[in-house]
């Protein structure tokens, strides 16, 4: 990476920053990046995705565990960035989630936008709030805990 951090990710350096793969890749792009404090996560859910196949046939809705995902692969992007482990192998794991409440369904069509802050950060363990909301109401929100392990680095 250079020297700078970038403040938007595409989805090509979104993927130089974290394993995650289609069909678990939950994000088209982060923006607004602040390092080491916020970041937000855009999602378009789309009806092509293989989740609607089951949940539910006839009543597409996002599944709020993927919602809860989308937040958690946004922080990782975060981190990434923040420490300069792009291309390195490390990865951010998920660890836990604290306070979540789900507020609306969110349904193909809609463009989730997954706003995290950092509430302890710059070690090997962080953790953020979340909000994921749709044209500005919220969808679900939470807090939750991830852990760098730069064994890969």
């Amino acid at each position: 990476m250079s020297d700078t951090i970038p403040t938007t990710a595409d989805i090509d350096l979104i993927q130089r920053a974290i394993p995650h793969r289609y069909p678990f890749l939950f994000l088209d792009k982060v923006k607004d990046i602040d390092p080491s404090k916020s970041a937000v996560g855009v999602k378009c859910v789309s009806m092509n995705e293989p989740q609607f196949q089951g949940h539910f046939p006839g009543l597409p809705v996002f599944p709020g565990v993927l919602i809860i995902e989308a937040l958690a692969q946004t922080s990782a992007v975060l981190v990434s960035l923040s420490l300069d482990l792009v291309d390195s192998g490390a990865v951010v794991y998920f660890m836990g989630v604290d306070k979540c409440k789900f507020r609306r369904k969110v349904v193909p069509g809609d463009i989730l936008e997954l706003r995290v802050d950092a509430l302890r950060g710059g070690g090997k363990v962080w953790k953020f709030a979340g909000k994921a909301t749709v044209n500005g109401e919220v969808a679900a929100e939470c807090e939750f805990t991830a852990m760098i392990d730069r064994r890969g680095a």
